[in-house]
This record gives C-alpha cells, structure tokens and sequence, in this order.
C-alpha cells in the first residue's frame, strides 16, 4: 500500500493491501489447505509449477463439502490490512476512497481443487464460504470497500469456445458471477477483474484478439443485479509476463463492447517490458476502439513479478496516465 501511494499519490482512486504473504500466489494456500480438511482427500500430487501440475482432490465417499467448513481467510486478511489502510489512506489525504477486496470466484476455486468435473458439483460450497466472509467484511465497512470478483476460469472458458459458441458460454459464464453479487450483502459494491491466468508469471493461454472479452463483459453487464453496483470492468490485453499486442486488427472487437456509463473500463495493457512510445499507441488504439478515454492497469496483480519489476510496472501506469 506504502508502494502504491508513493508511487502514484493522489490518481489513487481505490486501493487493495497488495495480498502478500501466503496470498502472494492468489488461491493456491486456499486449495494447499484443503489437505487437511476431514471432508476432502488428495486424488493426484502437484507442484504448482506449471497449470497442470497443480494437486487435485475430490470429496471422500459418504461425505459432504459444506461451506461453513471452508475458511478461506478473506475475513481475517481484511481485518489485518483495513487499519493500516485507514491510517495511510488518511496521512495522504485520501481518506474516502474505498479499499479493494480481491474475492476469487467460488467457481475458479472449485475448478482447482476439484478439477473440470468437480467444480460444477462443488462450487456451492465456496459460494456459501465467499458470502460468509464478503458478509463478514460489508458489516465491518460497508461504505469503504469494493469486492473485486476475479474470474480467470471464466474468461479462458469462453476463450476456449470456437467463435459460434463465445456468446453463449458468456453468458453461462455471467450467470455465477451475477448470482455472487445477488447473494452478496445490500449494498455492496463490486467491481470484475477478466483475467488470463497469472500462475508464476504466467497465463494458462492468449487470445487470437478482444472477442472473449468483449462477450463476457457484456454479459455480466447485462445480467448484473440492479441494486448492486458494478464500479469498474478490468480486461486482460497483456498476457502475464507476454506483452500486450500492437496489432490495431486485435482491439477492433472492443468496438461492441457495452458498460452501463457507471461502469468504468480498465484496460490492463500496462507492461514494463514494452516501449513506452508502443505502449502509448495501443492506448491510443484502446481509446478509439472502445469511443472514450479509459482508465489504466497491468493485465494482473503484481505479485508474481520481483520487486524491481512491480515498481517499473506502477511507473509505466503513471506514464501512460501522464504522471
């Protein structure tokens, strides 16, 4: 958090803790703990050094995988992180903008614990975990958080279809995102972060051009529950360590793409291994493919990268935001 706000002062507009520690790696301590629950046992051995070498479970014969069994610790980080937030939020002079809650879909963790198969059955019993906890942290500051719903399974789902069948796996897709945010507490507020994977500074795959993201924000836009906020929709153009494509053709796509006027686009294109002059371009090509000015990420958290890395990816941000 000290990192973000001295590198990018006041154009902070929300800011998450930066989830080190044993986040550092997004899920993989949730789905390491789940060795020892008494409900699940270990069906194949992994690394997590490439996406499939990751351990896989399934639920023992005669049980049931309930989600007030599952702790996936957003609770008890938030409660560690919101002080300090608070008091540096206040010392700069920001002290009403809203700390950013990373929430994994209850679906991607299902998909990693369970694999393909076991991921639809199971998902239920993360979804009843993840809105115990997004419970848990609304009452303790329902005005100063947003949820960040993160959604890689769901994005390379869609990725994955031949172009025919894009539209409808969005959709499919859309429909467990918008239902955690029905189930959610009054009020919440939320944003959508499409992701392509991240795994050691990785993504699982590429995309031939915008088309996947196109159909998946609009999808989720549509179906997204009216008395729940949808504050900001963040795209993947880079591919984790892969830098972002220069070819105009690539972003034509993002010309159908259709947000409510509330909802602010983030196009996570800023990459600290590109020219600071291409990168401006494919701003440029950003811009005019979508119709306005958007606002600026990398393609996915900075966790994965060395600390050198991080702070020349929160620089090139501020560049490309003229700062």
């Amino acid at each position: 958090m000290e990192l973000a706000l001295s590198e990018l002062g006041p154009t902070v507009d929300m800011l998450p803790d930066g989830e080190t520690g044993e986040r550092l790696n997004w899920i993989q301590k949730i789905i390491e703990g789940m060795r020892e629950h008494p409900d699940i046992e270990l069906v194949q051995e992994g690394d997590w050094s490439e996406y499939d070498k990751t351990p896989r479970f399934r639920v023992k014969r005669g049980h049931r995988l309930r989600g007030e069994t599952i702790d996936l610790g957003y609770a008890r980080f938030f409660g560690e992180s919101f002080p300090i937030f608070e008091e540096l939020t206040a010392a700069g002079g920001l002290a009403d903008i809203p700390f950013q809650v990373g929430i994994p879909s209850p679906f991607d963790l299902a998909l990693f614990t369970f694999g393909p198969r076991g991921a639809f059955r199971e998902r239920r019993a993360y979804t009843e975990a993840t809105l115990r906890e997004m419970r848990e942290i609304h009452t303790e500051a329902p005005e100063r958080v947003v949820f960040q719903i993160e959604v890689p399974a769901e994005l390379i789902f869609v990725a994955r279809m031949p172009s025919p069948l894009q539209p409808l796996m969005a959709r499919y897709m859309a429909g467990m995102v918008t239902k955690l945010a029905q189930q959610s507490p009054a009020g919440s507020r939320f944003g959508v972060h499409l992701c392509l994977g991240d795994m050691n500074h990785r993504s699982l795959m590429g995309m031939r051009d915008t088309r996947p993201v196109v159909h998946l924000a609009n999808a989720i836009a549509r179906r997204w529950p009216d008395d729940r906020s949808l504050e900001f929709m963040h795209a993947p153009f880079a591919a984790a360590v892969e830098p972002p494509s220069t070819d105009e053709a690539w972003y034509r796509p993002l010309e159908r793409l259709r947000l409510p006027p509330s909802t602010r686009f983030i196009a996570g294109f800023a990459h600290e291994g590109q020219d600071l002059e291409v990168q401006r371009e494919i701003l440029a090509t950003i811009e005019a493919a979508v119709g306005e000015p958007v606002d600026l990420a990398t393609s996915c958290g900075l966790g994965r990268r060395d600390p050198e890395a991080a702070r020349a990816a929160i620089r090139r941000t501020a560049e490309l935001a003229g700062n």
